[in-house]
């Protein structure tokens, strides 16, 4: 890789907390965090004079639903339960959840700040008394992006 230095900070995949704001939510650490991408749809042009010239512009901005995993734990399941009571009929609009992904010792490498966030789905891995697996949750947050790109009429 390069570019890297022995002070380099690296962000670890298997290392990344969520808050939410406002209220202060700590959502604790999470496993894994699908879905955090953006994508722009892409027209093309023709004018009619250039035979084959085309030209392309970006448009609509799209981003994937986020879906985090993790073992279900007593503590922060539960912070998560309380969360999505809260917020079961009224969510927060204008919710924002930060995902920050962090180093070997714990300190924030790089954070998506998600705009506008509300729950899509909550989950928790059925149960069988015949399997001995870990039980799951999955939280999944629709969201109107994480870029600092709103246009405005403003001058």
């Amino acid at each position: 890789m390069a570019g890297l230095n022995d002070q380099s900070k690296i962000g670890l995949g298997n290392r990344f907390k969520v808050k939410v704001t406002p209220g202060g939510w700590d959502l604790g650490s999470w496993a894994k965090a699908d879905g955090l991408d953006v994508s722009w749809e892409v027209p093309e042009y023709r004018s009619g004079e250039s035979w084959n010239q085309r030209f392309f512009a970006p448009a609509n901005t799209k981003y994937t639903a986020v879906k985090l995993t993790r073992a279900a734990a007593a503590g922060d399941t539960e912070t998560v339960k309380k969360w999505l009571e809260k917020n079961s009929t009224t969510h927060d609009l204008g919710a924002e959840v930060q995902i920050a992904l962090c180093d070997s010792v714990g300190d924030k490498v790089m954070a998506w700040d998600l705009k506008n966030v509300v729950v899509k789905k909550w989950s928790v891995t059925s149960m069988d008394a015949g399997s001995s697996t870990v039980a799951v949750e999955t939280l999944e947050l629709e969201h109107e992006g994480f870029l600092n790109d709103e246009w405005s009429l403003k001058t």
